[in-house]
Protein backbone atom coordinates (compact mmCIF):
# COMPACT_ATOMS: atom_id res chain seq x y z
CA UNK A 1 0.00 0.00 0.00
CA UNK A 2 1.30 3.47 -0.81
CA UNK A 3 1.10 6.68 1.19
CA UNK A 4 1.37 10.40 0.42
CA UNK A 5 4.11 12.45 2.07
CA UNK A 6 4.92 16.17 2.04
CA UNK A 7 8.63 17.04 2.10
CA UNK A 8 9.89 20.59 2.66
CA UNK A 9 13.65 20.42 3.21
CA UNK A 10 16.59 18.25 2.24
CA UNK A 11 14.31 15.57 0.67
CA UNK A 12 13.06 17.95 -2.05
CA UNK A 13 14.25 17.87 -5.65
CA UNK A 14 17.63 19.57 -5.92
CA UNK A 15 18.42 19.15 -2.21
CA UNK A 16 21.07 17.00 -0.55
CA UNK A 17 18.89 14.04 0.47
CA UNK A 18 16.53 13.87 -2.49
CA UNK A 19 18.14 10.54 -3.46
CA UNK A 20 16.10 9.01 -0.61
CA UNK A 21 12.97 9.65 -2.73
CA UNK A 22 14.31 7.64 -5.69
CA UNK A 23 11.56 5.01 -5.69
CA UNK A 24 8.77 7.52 -5.10
CA UNK A 25 6.38 9.23 -7.49
CA UNK A 26 6.45 13.03 -7.52
CA UNK A 27 2.85 14.29 -7.47
CA UNK A 28 3.50 18.02 -7.45
CA UNK A 29 4.47 21.09 -5.51
CA UNK A 30 2.38 21.87 -2.45
CA UNK A 31 2.03 24.32 0.43
CA UNK A 32 1.26 23.94 4.11
CA UNK A 33 0.57 26.56 6.79
CA UNK A 34 3.12 26.78 9.56
CA UNK A 35 6.54 28.10 10.56
CA UNK A 36 9.80 27.02 8.92
CA UNK A 37 13.01 27.24 10.94
CA UNK A 38 16.67 26.59 10.30
CA UNK A 39 17.80 23.96 12.79
CA UNK A 40 21.29 23.40 11.37
CA UNK A 41 22.00 22.19 7.83
CA UNK A 42 18.37 21.09 7.77
CA UNK A 43 14.99 22.71 8.48
CA UNK A 44 12.17 22.09 10.89
CA UNK A 45 8.47 22.69 10.32
CA UNK A 46 6.10 23.68 13.09
CA UNK A 47 2.43 23.37 12.22
CA UNK A 48 1.74 26.64 14.00
CA UNK A 49 1.78 30.02 12.32
CA UNK A 50 0.36 31.61 9.21
CA UNK A 51 3.21 31.36 6.73
CA UNK A 52 2.89 29.22 3.63
CA UNK A 53 5.66 26.63 3.61
CA UNK A 54 6.70 25.32 0.20
CA UNK A 55 7.29 21.65 -0.45
CA UNK A 56 6.53 18.64 -2.60
CA UNK A 57 4.18 15.69 -2.32
CA UNK A 58 5.27 12.16 -3.20
CA UNK A 59 3.54 8.83 -3.32
CA UNK A 60 5.76 6.39 -1.43
CA UNK A 61 5.63 2.72 -0.60
CA UNK A 62 5.43 1.68 3.06
CA UNK A 63 9.05 0.46 2.93
CA UNK A 64 10.20 3.93 1.81
CA UNK A 65 8.11 5.53 4.54
CA UNK A 66 9.85 3.34 7.14
CA UNK A 67 13.25 4.33 5.69
CA UNK A 68 12.29 8.01 5.88
CA UNK A 69 11.14 7.54 9.49
CA UNK A 70 14.55 6.09 10.33
CA UNK A 71 16.32 8.95 8.52
CA UNK A 72 14.23 11.54 10.41
CA UNK A 73 14.71 9.70 13.71
CA UNK A 74 10.98 9.18 14.27
CA UNK A 75 10.39 6.92 17.25
CA UNK A 76 13.93 7.20 18.58
CA UNK A 77 14.60 8.19 22.18
CA UNK A 78 15.65 11.77 21.33
CA UNK A 79 13.49 12.21 18.25
CA UNK A 80 13.41 15.72 16.78
CA UNK A 81 10.39 14.97 14.57
CA UNK A 82 7.06 13.25 14.63
CA UNK A 83 5.23 12.05 11.55
CA UNK A 84 1.58 13.11 11.51
CA UNK A 85 -1.30 13.31 9.05
CA UNK A 86 -2.00 16.89 8.04
CA UNK A 87 -3.62 18.79 5.20
CA UNK A 88 -1.63 20.50 2.45
CA UNK A 89 -2.69 22.30 -0.71
CA UNK A 90 -1.67 20.12 -3.66
CA UNK A 91 -2.64 21.66 -7.00
CA UNK A 92 -4.89 24.03 -5.02
CA UNK A 93 -6.82 21.07 -3.54
CA UNK A 94 -6.78 20.19 0.18
CA UNK A 95 -5.02 16.83 0.47
CA UNK A 96 -4.23 14.73 3.56
CA UNK A 97 -0.58 13.64 3.66
CA UNK A 98 2.09 12.58 6.10
CA UNK A 99 4.44 15.35 7.21
CA UNK A 100 7.43 15.46 9.58
CA UNK A 101 6.78 18.06 12.28
CA UNK A 102 9.65 19.56 14.29
CA UNK A 103 9.29 18.95 18.04
CA UNK A 104 11.89 21.45 19.31
CA UNK A 105 9.94 24.72 19.15
CA UNK A 106 11.25 27.96 17.64
CA UNK A 107 13.32 29.31 20.53
CA UNK A 108 16.95 29.93 19.50
CA UNK A 109 16.30 29.06 15.83
CA UNK A 110 16.19 31.31 12.80
CA UNK A 111 12.70 31.60 11.31
CA UNK A 112 12.77 31.40 7.50
CA UNK A 113 10.17 33.98 6.50
CA UNK A 114 10.25 32.90 2.82
CA UNK A 115 8.82 29.52 3.80
CA UNK A 116 11.08 27.89 1.22
CA UNK A 117 14.11 25.89 2.34
CA UNK A 118 15.54 25.76 -1.18
CA UNK A 119 15.59 29.57 -1.39
CA UNK A 120 17.46 29.63 1.90
CA UNK A 121 19.94 27.01 0.67
CA UNK A 122 20.77 29.08 -2.42
CA UNK A 123 21.73 32.14 -0.33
Amino acid sequence: MSELIFVYGSLRRGASNHFRMKDSEFLGCAQIKGTLIKVDWYPGLLLEGDSWIQGEVYQVEESTLRELDAFEGVGSQNSEYQRIHHEVLLNQKPTKVWVYEWLGGVLDYEILASGDWLLHESD
